[in-house]
């Protein structure tokens, strides 16, 4: 359970990261260009790829 919480906040770090970084330039990603969105899609990737490994 740790280990899925720990993925999910380096996941929402890195979600953060992308939509300060990269973004969506021309606003036609919906996932990208809301910092939230962004974080809630990334945090929940990590929760997944934690859960793998």
């Amino acid at each position: 359970m740790l280990k899925i919480l720990i993925g999910a906040l380096v996941g929402a770090g890195a979600g953060y990261l992308f939509y300060r970084l990269v973004g969506c330039r021309q606003g036609t990603c919906y996932l990208m260009r809301h910092r939230v969105l962004s974080i809630i899609y990334w945090s929940l990737f990590g929760a997944l790829l934690a859960n793998l490994f």
